[in-house]
């Protein structure tokens, strides 16, 4: 697995997985975001998420009722760099055409890959291999 690969300027998309991975410390992917939080902190690179990855990644510790856990999302979903996008009207809209000319793209999918694409980011970063092909949005798979 090489280096995450982050572009120079623009913003960059995180899916779920990516903080899921990062405050959970899943290993190997987990080493790989060094790069993107200091860069983000420093102030260099923008990242968002949507709201949706808020609801994404509290089911497990809200389910487990694991509150450093959930105390931990929260923390990195409110880092800073980090901006959590509203799912408006225009992102369910962009949505809806995605999930139109790909009907195996499933909802929250569509929800996450309109919300980068509507707010112009210039990656997404994911591990999820079913959001492919998706016109004017570069997609960045973490792989080993």
């Amino acid at each position: 697995m090489g280096p995450l690969s982050l572009p120079a300027d623009g913003s960059v998309y995180i899916d779920s997985q990516v903080v899921i991975y990062e405050v959970e410390d899943r290993q190997p992917f987990r080493r790989l975001f060094d790069p993107l939080w200091q860069r983000m902190a420093s102030g260099e690179l923008v990242a968002l998420t949507s709201e949706l990855t808020w609801l994404e990644v509290m089911v497990h510790p809200l389910r487990r009722g694991d509150q450093a856990l959930e105390a931990a999302f929260r923390n990195a979903l409110t880092r800073s760099g980090l901006r959590v996008k509203p799912i408006t009207l225009a992102v369910l809209s962009e949505a809806a055409r995605l999930r139109a000319l790909r009907p195996s793209l499933r909802t929250p999918d569509a929800i996450h890959v309109a919300t980068a694409l509507v707010t112009g980011c210039t990656m997404f970063l994911t591990n999820d291999q079913r959001i492919r092909d998706i016109p004017g949005l570069p997609v960045s798979y973490l792989s080993l």
